[in-house]
């Protein structure tokens, strides 16, 4: 059996590319901080990976620095106290949208009293005029806004109008950070149009290997408190020796990925179509959440009524197709996620929900072969009375 993988936005199969830096760095290691000739090999390539990222993504390479990947970066960027463009700040209230990913609504330094959240439209896009009441009543009162708003939702797809929410948040002395995970190396992303002052990245979303991301600022002389603490490596924002292997492989994919952003974006959108056109015409009343909203090309996230998801995907998978039920981090959980419900879905139809999610390996062969694994299941399932619980 020949298995199709569909969850991209879960993590990418890894790029030939990424593949060979790793292991051309595995052939010669040394620590990047090291005064020796290998040592400073080693920081050649930290650095060269600091400047292609740079490029994907319009920011400073000074401005860059790497973790362990997005959750960390979430963790560091989120934080009460910092400096940025040289200047100390101080914040009161950390602001959210409703549709977050779990690492964001952990709130990273900010207690959970601090934690508020603005809602989102039943597309999930954030509602731009409650955030703004909401700053302005912060402003008015004393309180100064920390802002966190992702740049795509991991399971809908959907897209966040971040130049319109930076300029929002600005005019109210806010900083505004966005978990920009799912759109770096998907669709174009400059960080200077995008109006964030801060981004977490991460490298296996598109096609680097696992273990490796990093925070950027807008501004290059930033400096947040460091969660890891040690010999003072990337200029003490986060200490501990770096990944060299990790971090070429980082760059290397998104290299190859930045020099094929717009084919490859139609490539993947024309295959969204036929899969949303097959999936309706299989089931007659599926629903296809944020489909009236600007959306990763990538990304499916729809729902069969009556069909429980838990029960699907297991069926799917033992048919040699992978795809999940939403977010990685919170699969196993048969309630209707975070972000549905913030929708208005109910649990009922919540419970249903499956991310189809492609990516640059995907092909017309592997579309093909997830409709007719999914009518056949869908039949199945509907023919034996399986529901949602």
């Amino acid at each position: 059996m020949v298995r199709v993988y569909l969850d991209y936005n879960a993590t990418s199969l890894p790029r030939a590319s990424a593949k060979e830096a790793i292991a051309a760095v595995m052939l010669a290691p040394a620590n990047a901080s090291s005064v020796h000739t290998e040592g400073r090999a080693a920081r050649a390539i930290v650095e060269d990976a600091r400047h292609q990222i740079a490029v994907l993504i319009g920011a400073e390479p000074e401005a860059i620095f790497f973790t362990s990947g997005a959750t960390e970066s979430n963790a560091t960027v989120l934080s009460p106290e910092m400096e940025l463009a040289g200047k100390p700040s101080r914040f009161d209230v950390l602001l959210l949208s409703d549709v977050e990913h779990p690492a964001v609504r952990a709130g990273g330094s900010f207690k959970q009293e601090q934690i508020e959240y603005v809602p989102v439209d039943a597309n999930g896009v954030i509602v731009l005029g409650a955030l703004e009441a909401a700053l302005a009543k912060h402003k008015k009162e004393g309180r100064r806004a920390f802002v966190s708003v992702m740049a795509a939702n991991n399971e809908t797809g959907v897209l966040q109008p971040l130049r319109a929410i930076a300029d929002i948040v600005h005019a109210h002395d806010g900083v505004f950070h966005s978990d920009a995970v799912q759109v770096i190396g998907k669709i174009p992303f400059d960080l200077r149009e995008s109006g964030a002052d801060l981004v977490s990245i991460t490298s296996h979303k598109l096609g680097g290997p696992q273990g490796i991301g990093a925070v950027v600022s807008a501004h290059r002389d930033t400096r947040l408190p460091a969660i890891m603490r040690g010999g003072g490596q990337e200029r003490g924002r986060r200490q501990g020796t770096e990944s060299v292997a990790a971090i070429a492989g980082f760059a290397a994919a998104a290299t190859e990925a930045g020099q094929t952003l717009t084919p490859e974006g139609s490539r993947l959108g024309a295959l969204r179509a036929k899969i949303e056109e097959g999936i309706r015409s299989i089931a007659k009343d599926a629903v296809i959440f944020g489909d009236r909203a600007a959306r990763l090309p990538n990304t499916t996230f729809f729902a069969a009524p009556g069909v429980a998801a838990e029960t699907a995907l297991i069926a799917l998978d033992l048919d040699g197709v992978a795809i999940s039920a939403g977010s990685a981090c919170s699969s196993g959980k048969s309630a209707a996620s975070p972000t549905l419900q913030a929708m208005g879905v109910t649990s009922e139809i919540g419970r249903c929900a499956m991310r189809v999610s492609t990516g640059w390996n995907t092909t017309d062969a592997d579309v093909i072969q997830f409709l007719n694994v999914w009518s056949k299941v869908y039949t199945s399932l509907k023919k034996s009375g399986a529901r949602a619980a």
